[in-house]
Formats: C-alpha cells, sequence, structure tokens
C-alpha cells in the first residue's frame, strides 16, 4: 500500500487518536502507580524490510502497584495479509496492507487486582483480484477483558457495566453480541476453561461504516481507564500472603498458554514479520505452571474456574 491509497487519507486521523490513547492510558496508571515510570521504545522497520512502519512502546516494571504493564502503539504496512487476518476474509488473501493499533496488558502486583488486557486497531488492505480489486477495504477489531485471580463480582460488573454503557449509543445488540464473543474467544481450549471474566471482544468490523465504526473503536478505547481504575484502586491495598502470590503466578501460567497458542493478535504479529518483543509486551514477569495442582476444596482458588468463570455470567 502506498502514501496516495485512499485508506492513507483516513489513517492520520486513526493515528492521531491512538497515540494521543496511549499518552492518556500510560500517564494515568503511572500517576497511579507512583512508584515507577514508563520506558518509552520508539521503533521503526525500514525500507526493504518485509514488513515497514513505526511504533511506540511503553513498558513500566516492578512498579509499586504494576509487576509489569505494557503498552504498545504500531503502524504497519506490509505486502501480504498474514493467515491470521484472512481467515474470515479469504478473498483478502495475499492483498497488501496497513495495520494500526493501541494493544495493552497490565500485570498488578497484587494477586487481588486482576489481569487486564485491551486493544483497539484498523486494518486496510487493498484486494488485487474480485469484484472489489483496487478499492480499499477496512475493519476495526477490539476490545478489553479482565483476568482475575481472586473473583469478586462488584469488579466484574464495573468492566461489563462500563463496557455495556460505551456500546450502547451504537446499537443496542453490540454489547450483547461482543460479549458473548469475548466469551467464546478468550478460551483455553486445551484446558476447557475460560481466561478470566470476558468484556467485550469484536473483529472484522466494518458495518457502520467507516466513520461510525470508527467512532464505535473510540468509545471502546476510551472505555477503558473508567473501566478499569476503579477495580486496582478498590484492591491494590488488600492484603495477601505466599498462598495468594503463588496463585496469582499458577494462573498466570494459564494466561501465558493462551497467548501464545490460541490468540489472534499474537499469531498476526509475528507471522506477519513483526517485532517480537513490542509482540510479547503481554507476557507477565513471572508465571508458574505445575503438575495437576489442587486446591483444598471449597477454597477460593478451587472455585476460581468451577465457580466463578464458569459458566460465563451474564455480569450485567
Amino acid at each position: 500500500m502506498t502514501s496516495s491509497s485512499p485508506a492513507s487519507s483516513r489513517s492520520a486521523v486513526v493515528r492521531s487518536y491512538l497515540l494521543d490513547l496511549q499518552h492518556r492510558i500510560t500517564s494515568a496508571i503511572a500517576a497511579l502507580d507512583g512508584g515507577a515510570a514508563f520506558a518509552v521504545d520508539n521503533w521503526r522497520k525500514e525500507q526493504g524490510e518485509s514488513l515497514q512502519g513505526d511504533g511506540c512502546t511503553q513498558i513500566l516494571e516492578d512498579g509499586a502497584v504494576f509487576e509489569r504493564a505494557g503498552c504498545g502503539f504500531s503502524h504497519v504496512r506490509g505486502p501480504k495479509l498474514p493467515p491470521s487476518a484472512t481467515q474470515h476474509r479469504p478473498e483478502l488473501a495475499g492483498a497488501p496492507f496497513e495495520a494500526m493499533g493501541v494493544s495493552l496488558v497490565f500485570h498488578p502486583r497484587n494477586p487481588y487486582v486482576p489481569t487486564v488486557h485491551m486493544n483497539v486497531r484498523m486494518i486496510c488492505a487493498l484486494p488485487t483480484v474480485g469484484e472489489k480489486a483496487g478499492h480499499e477495504v477496512c475493519w476495526f477489531g477490539g476490545g478489553m477483558d479482565l483476568t482475575p485471580y481472586y473473583g469478586y463480582a462488584q469488579d466484574a460488573q464495573h468492566l461489563h457495566q462500563t463496557c455495556k454503557d460505551a456500546l450502547e449509543p451504537f446499537g443496542a445488540d453490540l454489547y450483547p453480541r461482543f460479549k458473548r464473543w469475548c466469551d467464546e474467544y478468550f478460551f483455553l481450549k486445551h484446558r476447557n476453561e475460560p481466561r478470566g471474566v470476558g468484556g467485550v471482544f469484536f473483529d472484522d468490523f466494518s458495518e457502520l461504516g467507516f466513520e461510525r465504526s470508527l467512532a464505535m473503536m473510540q468509545a471502546v478505547g476510551n472505555a477503558f481507564l473508567p473501566a478499569y481504575l476503579p477495580i486496582v484502586q478498590r484492591r491494590m491495598q488488600q492484603a495477601y500472603g505466599e498462598r495468594e502470590r503463588q496463585f496469582q503466578l499458577y494462573r498466570r501460567g494459564r494466561y501465558v498458554e493462551f497467548n501464545l497458542v490460541w490468540d489472534r493478535g499474537t499469531h498476526f504479529g509475528l507471522q506477519s514479520g513483526g517485532r517480537t518483543e513490542s509482540i510479547l509486551l503481554s507476557m507477565p514477569p513471572m508465571a508458574s505452571w505445575a503438575y495437576q495442582r489442587e486446591w483444598e476444596a471449597g477454597s477460593p482458588e478451587a472455585t476460581l474456574v468451577s465457580d466463578f468463570l464458569m459458566p460465563p455470567k451474564d455480569w450485567v
């Protein structure tokens, strides 16, 4: 895709929004943490590489509240969409593309504070065959989801209500659709268990037209801080011990498994020749695995999956 493509006239607007969103989020998280600052890594993939573009990876490590908090912006162009982006759009296989987005995963230090993920993105492609050959096709994706280690209905309800309120102006059907999609997507098939309490997830979205679909994506991005910060503030001072810490590390192992085995975003980045350090910023700094680990019957650890996470609940 070239600078004269139709998408280029739109990309400046989307890029400006995404960079501002990244700045707003990292500023708020750094202020809340109070113990560490985000390191800023601006990067560029030059002409001659299979994937070209630039981005900004920001990461906070070993903070007072967040053990690791990564928030990355990327804007790349490539000669051929990777398989992970065309599985639902086979007519675009092999098409040149442009993609940009902000993606974050925050791993708190306190086990009572849930891990959170949020991503908003736009992808544009230029079909070379078929009835749409030579005409730009753009779509949006993203969402947010919560992964608690100890279950609090109040926290799940708050995140879901905030997501529902953000989507309501764009259609009453969107929140239930995206909520169900999130429950189905963030599921570890090899473990037969969900990653967390879900939230909302959407992909290949363009049904409202470009301007309205973009506004919907922005509403999701803008809802992140009001959805997550009150939960952190509510839980970050709770006392915990070695038992809670070990359970947190054990459940983080599930998070790693999902991201590496099932996540389309991770696959897209790696398949398209993206920047590995930025793609894997979602990894926790520490995690653990244990063979058939069992917890006391009836304990919060034993009932997290069986009672709190499963089956998926209608939180609002």
